[in-house]
């Protein structure tokens, strides 16, 4: 192996080590009950605590058989939209640099003038003498 696949090997055997020793820490950290909460549901105790007779304006129309349901939804959200952007800025960006360097097949400066009506390009005008003939 090369010098440059070694690393990347090593690189991936980090990066797999950090998501799983942070996956144990958090999990040892976390209460088992409430592992998938997040800021909708703190704000929401939050309010519960300080205002007990507050009534809420709106109620989900759907709400997902457990937490894990609900956290796979939000990370399909999160990859659509993830994908859409990563479109979008690849789109962008491909648009902005196509075009540029050598050999790119983009016509040259000198050659922006348009080819008079009723006239052919020379290669099509060769072959159709060879033709005729």
């Amino acid at each position: 192996m090369s010098k440059k696949s070694l690393i990347n090997v090593a690189l991936i055997v980090a990066l797999f080590l950090v998501f799983g020793i942070s996956f144990v820490i958090g999990g040892l950290h976390t209460d088992p009950e409430e592992r998938f909460g997040g800021t909708d549901g703190a704000a929401t105790t939050q309010i519960q605590e300080s205002h007990p007779d507050y009534e809420p304006w709106f109620h989900p129309f759907f709400q997902p058989e457990s937490s894990e349901i609900e956290s796979g939804l939000f990370a399909l959200q999160a990859g659509i939209g993830g994908t859409i952007l990563g479109f979008a800025i690849g789109a962008l960006w491909g648009r902005r640099h196509r075009g540029t360097g050598p050999g790119s097949g983009t016509p040259d400066a000198d050659s922006d003038a348009a080819p008079e009506p009723g006239s052919e390009p020379a290669a099509t005008s060769s072959r159709v003498a060879d033709a005729t003939a």
